[in-house]
């Protein structure tokens, strides 16, 4: 099982390669200044985003990443958020998946979180 995050900007670029994994993308908008085929991926999960209202929290400096992570992790803990994450632990398995994010800050952005919520429900345990 592998589960990686990767910034779409640089699978774009050729500077990662994804290795074979299944590419998702995990923002619930099309990152910016992306052409639609320039950009190789399997699928795009707008469920496994943040909502919009916590993101727009976040990027505005409402909350710092302890609050934001605590509070997403409450989002994928039911409804779409849930399904979202079993449907990206299945696509765990071999050859793994790679979690395709447009955010700049490649420490603190939602699909850090995200990637430990899949890897927690992919091994088996609860996702809260």
């Amino acid at each position: 099982m592998a589960v990686t995050c990767i910034r779409v900007h640089d699978l774009v670029s050729g500077e990662a390669d994804p290795g074979g994994a299944s590419v998702v993308l995990v923002d619930r908008l099309w990152p910016r200044g992306v052409r639609k085929d320039a950009f190789a991926h399997d699928e795009w999960c707008k469920d496994a985003a943040p909502s919009p209202e916590l993101r727009t929290e976040f990027h505005g400096g409402d909350l710092d990443f302890e609050e934001f992570s605590e509070r997403y992790r409450a989002e994928l803990g039911s409804g779409e958020g849930a399904e979202a994450v079993d449907h990206l632990a299945g696509l765990a398995a071999d050859p793994g998946v790679v979690l395709a994010f447009a955010a700049k800050d490649t420490e603190h952005n939602h699909a850090l979180v995200l990637a430990e919520v899949v890897r927690a429900a992919a091994g088996g345990g609860r996702h809260q």
